[in-house]
C-alpha cells in the first residue's frame, strides 16, 4: 500500500508540475503575442517614418534633391454618378458559407490599406468577392499585367515572385494585389499556385462603386434630414450641400449647457439627436423658467442676437449639428458676396488681351525652344513674329495620343476650365488652335522655372520664402474655389514662376467643375498629395486642394515630401494613417507645423478653409504681418528674382509650331469640335 500511495503521491506531483508548465506556456504564448503585436505596429511605424523622413539631415536632402523625379499624376477615367441609379442597383453580392465570410472580413481587417473602411464597407466588399479555383502550377497574376483584381487565399498556398526570383509565400488568410481595388495598375509580380488553391477574387470597380455608393448615402441622408429642418427647407439642394459639408457635430450630456444666457451669439445650431430645454431668465434675480423642448430637427441661436437672452440646457445626450453664424449667412444669403472674396478687392488685374489672339494662326508663332515634354506632346516656348517681346508658352496635344473618352473629356474639361479663369496667380491660356493632327493651347508663359526645379537646386526653402509662394498658391485657389473648381493636382510641379518671381498655378488637367452635391468621384492626383477620401473612393470636394496645400508646405520647408516611396500602396497607407502623431523636423516651426496638420485633418469637414474659405487659412498665425495688399497689387518683392534670358539666347529655330508635328498621325474624327 505504501508503495501504491507513494506512487500517487508522485502522479500528483507530475500532474501539479505539468499543470504549472501549461500555465507557464500560456504565459509565454500571450507574450509572444503582445510582443508580434508589438513588432507589427513598430514595422508600421517604420515604414511610415522611411515613408516620411521627417528628420531628415540636411545632407539627406541634399542627396533627396539631386534624386528628385517629376512626379505625374494619376488620371482613371472619369466618374459621372447618377445618384438614383447607384442607390437603386446595390452591388451584386454571391453567396457563401459564414466561415468563408468571416475570413474575407478578417483579411481585410488586418490589411494595412483595407482596414480604414467601415464595417458595412467591409461587409458589401466580402459580399460581392465570388470564388476561384486554381490547379497547382497555374499563375493568378502575371507580372506586366493590367491589375484590376485583389485576391483572398481561402485554401492552398501560392509564390509571388519577380523576375523568376521568389519574393515570399502567401498562405490562407492572406490578401495580395489590394492595389487594384484603389486603381488600375501594372502588376510588378507573378503569383503562381503551389498546390491546389480557393481564393475569392475582388474586382476594383466593385469596390469603387461601394465606396462611392457609401459616399452617397451619406450625403442623402444629411441632405433628407436638412431638408426636414424648417430654418433651411428652402434652400436649393447644392446650398444644403454646402451647409452640410460646414455643420460640425458636437456632443452634450445631460444637464450641459448648449448656450448659456449673456454669452455672445455667434453659432446655429440644428437639433440632431436628443431633446434640448429652453430656458428664460427675465433678470439677474430671477429663477430661469423653461419656455419649451426642442427636438430634433429644431433649430436654435438663429436669431443670432449680439448677446444670448436664453439658455439652452441638455435634456439627456444630445447631438448637435453647429455652424458659424457668419459661414451659415456666406453659403446660404452671401454665395454671390463670397466670390467676391475679400481677398481679391486689391487683386493685380489679369491680362485682358485674350481678343487680341483673334487674328493670330499657329503660322504667327516662331518657336524658340523646347520647354518639356508632357504625356501628350511638348510644351514650346514661342514668340509673335510681328513682336518678338511677346513670349508663351505653346501646350500641344496629339490627338492620336488621347484613345479614351475618359481622356478626352478631361481635355476638353481643362480647356473650357482655363479659358473661365482669370486671375495673375494662375497662368492664363490665351486661346485655343487645332490642325488634323493636334490641339495647341496659347499659355502664359513663365520663364522663372517651377518650385520642383528650386527645390531641386537649393534642396528646402526658408519659411520666409515658402510663405510668399504659399500666399501665392492661396490667392489661385480662392479663384478656384469661389467658381466651385477642385485642382486636385497641386504639387512644386505645377507651381511656376513668372519673369517677375511671382508663383502661378498651373496644371489643370486633373480639375474638375463640382455639380450640385459638390462631390467628385474620380481617382486622379499625385501619389502622397492625395487625401484619404480620394484614395478611398469617397467622393471629394474642395477640401482636397486644402490637404494637398498642407502637404506642399512640408515639402518646400523640408526639402522632401511627407509622403513618398516606390511602392505606391504603401504611401497611400502612410495617407490613410493621417499626420496628427508625427513629429516634424525643427526645421519646421511649430506654427507652420499647426498649419501643416490643420490642413491636413483626417475628417475633410475639419480642415481648415473647409468651413469659411481661404480667408481662414490667410488669418492663420503663420501668416502673422504678411502684406496681403502688396502681393495682390504686385508691389511685394518676391524672394527669388529668376534669371530670365532675352530672346537672342534662346536661339531660336525659325520654324512655325506646327512644323514639329507634321510627322504625328491624322485624326479627323472630329471629337475636338468644342476645342
Amino acid at each position: 500500500m505504501g508503495t501504491l500511495r507513494d506512487l500517487q503521491f508522485a502522479l500528483q506531483l507530475k500532474i501539479e508540475e505539468l499543470r504549472q508548465r501549461d500555465a507557464l506556456i500560456d504565459e509565454l504564448e500571450l507574450e509572444l503575442d503582445a510582443k508580434d503585436d508589438l513588432i507589427r505596429r513598430l514595422q508600421g511605424e517604420l515604414d511610415r517614418l522611411r515613408l516620411s523622413a521627417p528628420g531628415a539631415s540636411a545632407a539627406g536632402q541634399q542627396r533627396a534633391s539631386s534624386l528628385r523625379v517629376r512626379r505625374k499624376a494619376l488620371l482613371t477615367e472619369p466618374v459621372t454618378l447618377e445618384p438614383k441609379l447607384v442607390l437603386q442597383n446595390p452591388p451584386i453580392s454571391h453567396s457563401k458559407s459564414q466561415e468563408s465570410q468571416q475570413l474575407i472580413e478578417s483579411a481585410l481587417a488586418e490589411n494595412e490599406c483595407m482596414k480604414y473602411r467601415d464595417r458595412d464597407q467591409m461587409r458589401c466588399l466580402a459580399d460581392s468577392a465570388y470564388p476561384l479555383t486554381l490547379k497547382q502550377g497555374v499563375s493568378v497574376v502575371q507580372e506586366g499585367d493590367n491589375g484590376t483584381q485583389a485576391y483572398i487565399v481561402e485554401e492552398g498556398k501560392l509564390e509571388a515572385s519577380r523576375a523568376c526570383q521568389r519574393l515570399h509565400i502567401i498562405e490562407p488568410g492572406m490578401m495580395f494585389e489590394e492595389l487594384a481595388l484603389i486603381h488600375n495598375h501594372t502588376c510588378s509580380t507573378t503569383v503562381t499556385a503551389l498546390v491546389n488553391s480557393r481564393l475569392w477574387v475582388m474586382e476594383g470597380q466593385v469596390f469603387q462603386r461601394i465606396m462611392q455608393r457609401n459616399g452617397l448615402i451619406a450625403i442623402t441622408q444629411s441632405l433628407h434630414f436638412l431638408r426636414s429642418v424648417a430654418l433651411l427647407c428652402v434652400f436649393p439642394e447644392d446650398v444644403l450641400v454646402k451647409v452640410s459639408d460646414s455643420l460640425e457635430e458636437s456632443h452634450y450630456s445631460d444637464g450641459d449647457y448648449i448656450i448659456r444666457n449673456g454669452n455672445p451669439g455667434d453659432k446655429l445650431y440644428i437639433l440632431s439627436q436628443g431633446q434640448v430645454k429652453v430656458l428664460e431668465k427675465h433678470s439677474a434675480n430671477e429663477e430661469s423658467v423653461m419656455v419649451s423642448v426642442l427636438t430634433r430637427g429644431d433649430c436654435f441661436g438663429e436669431r443670432g442676437d449680439d448677446v444670448r437672452s436664453m439658455s439652452a440646457l441638455a435634456a439627456g445626450d444630445v447631438t448637435c449639428l453647429v455652424i458659424d453664424r457668419e459661414v451659415f449667412k456666406k453659403v446660404t444669403g452671401g454665395l454671390d458676396d463670397a466670390r467676391k472674396n475679400p481677398s481679391n478687392k486689391a487683386r493685380l488685374k489679369a491680362d485682358e488681351d485674350g481678343s487680341a489672339f483673334g487674328e493670330t494662326s499657329l503660322r504667327s508663332f516662331q518657336v524658340l525652344c523646347n520647354l518639356g515634354e508632357g504625356q501628350y506632346g511638348p510644351t514650346q516656348l514661342v514668340h509673335l513674329k510681328s513682336n518678338s517681346n511677346c513670349k508663351f508658352a505653346l501646350k500641344t496635344i496629339r490627338k492620336q495620343a488621347i484613345q479614351s473618352p475618359g481622356q478626352r473629356e478631361r481635355i476638353l474639361a481643362e480647356k473650357h476650365i482655363l479659358m473661365d479663369l482669370q486671375s495673375p496667380f494662375i497662368v492664363r491660356l490665351h486661346c485655343t488652335y487645332k490642325d488634323a493632327r493636334c490641339l495647341y493651347m496659347l499659355m502664359e508663359a513663365c520663364e522663372g522655372g517651377d518650385l520642383w526645379n528650386l527645390l531641386r537646386e537649393r534642396g528646402s526653402l526658408e519659411e520666409d520664402t515658402v510663405r510668399f509662394y504659399a500666399a501665392c498658391v492661396l490667392e489661385a485657389l480662392s479663384v478656384l474655389h469661389a467658381k466651385d473648381i477642385v485642382h486636385r493636382d497641386l504639387k512644386p510641379e505645377n507651381v511656376l514662376l513668372d519673369q517677375r518671381g511671382y508663383a502661378k498655378l498651373t496644371g489643370f488637367g486633373c480639375a474638375k467643375k463640382l455639380g450640385s452635391l459638390h462631390r467628385a468621384w474620380s481617382f486622379c492626383g499625385s501619389v502622397g498629395y492625395q487625401p484619404p477620401e480620394v484614395i478611398l473612393h469617397q467622393g471629394h470636394g474642395l477640401s482636397a486642394d486644402l490637404w494637398a496645400l498642407g502637404m506642399l508646405l512640408y515639402e518646400l520647408l523640408n526639402g522632401s515630401p511627407l509622403f513618398s516611396g516606390s511602392e505606391q500602396l504603401k504611401v497611400y497607407t502612410a495617407s490613410l494613417k493621417g499626420i496628427d502623431e508625427l513629429e516634424f523636423p525643427k526645421t519646421i516651426s511649430r506654427s507652420a507645423a499647426h498649419l501643416i496638420k490643420s490642413l491636413c485633418r483626417l475628417n475633410p469637414s475639419e480642415r481648415l478653409g473647409q468651413r469659411n474659405g481661404v480667408k481662414d487659412i490667410c488669418k492663420h498665425m503663420w501668416f502673422e504681418g504678411f502684406d496681403w495688399e502688396g502681393l495682390q497689387k504686385g508691389t511685394s518683392t518676391p524672394p527669388v528674382i529668376p534669371n530670365v534670358p532675352c530672346v537672342s539666347d534662346h536661339g531660336g529655330s525659325a520654324l512655325s509650331p506646327e512644323t514639329h508635328t507634321e510627322a504625328a498621325p491624322l485624326d479627323d474624327s472630329g471629337w475636338d469640335v468644342d476645342f
